[in-house]
């Protein structure tokens, strides 16, 4: 199998020319939709991670007076 500098340029200027048109049938979201996906993601995170926070205090109060 050979490299041939000709054939990798035409091989990638073509995989560029496929993206872009690809990219063109992208349905982009709105800066408004955009905005409420990412407080709603942010606000996930924290409800999330404050749930997990208040079980590993309470397990770790537990084991804590397991262990006493």
């Amino acid at each position: 199998m050979k490299f041939s500098a000709k054939g990798f340029l035409d091989k990638t200027a073509r995989f560029l020319r496929e993206v872009r048109a690809e990219l063109r049938k992208v349905m982009w979201p709105s800066r408004r939709e955009t905005f409420v996906f990412t407080a709603i993601v942010i606000g996930s995170v924290v409800v999330i991670s404050s749930l997990i926070w208040v079980i590993d205090s309470a397990l770790s109060q537990l084991l804590s007076f397991v262990i006493k």
